[in-house]
């Protein structure tokens, strides 16, 4: 279990990296569909950090999953407070990331 922890917050670190180098726009869900009108209203740099911090919590969260061990209380806590910080990012990136 520990090491596909390490693999998979392996990958987020690296879509953290790409989305920093400005190239994951394709990885955006719904950015990469839409059609060039929807894609003026988001500021595509806010975006990115955005999608880049995420995958970098989510690379920290997936990383300490294994410390908890069978704790299914402080994997319950764990998961309700990562469920919060995407919600959380889910507005700003409709918000902060959309251009005035």
């Amino acid at each position: 279990m520990i090491i596909t922890s390490i693999a998979f917050a392996a990958l987020f670190l690296i879509l953290a990296i790409v989305f920093i180098m400005g190239k994951g726009d394709m990885l955006i869900a719904g950015y990469n569909t839409a059609d060039e009108e929807d894609k003026k209203k988001y500021d595509i740099k806010r975006l990115r950090i955005i999608m880049a911090v995420i995958s970098v919590i989510t690379a920290g969260f997936i990383a300490i999953l294994p410390v908890f061990g069978d704790n299914k209380d402080a994997q319950l806590g764990s998961g309700a407070v990562f469920i919060l910080i995407v919600i959380v990012f889910a507005i700003l990136a409709n918000t902060w990331a959309k251009n005035k």
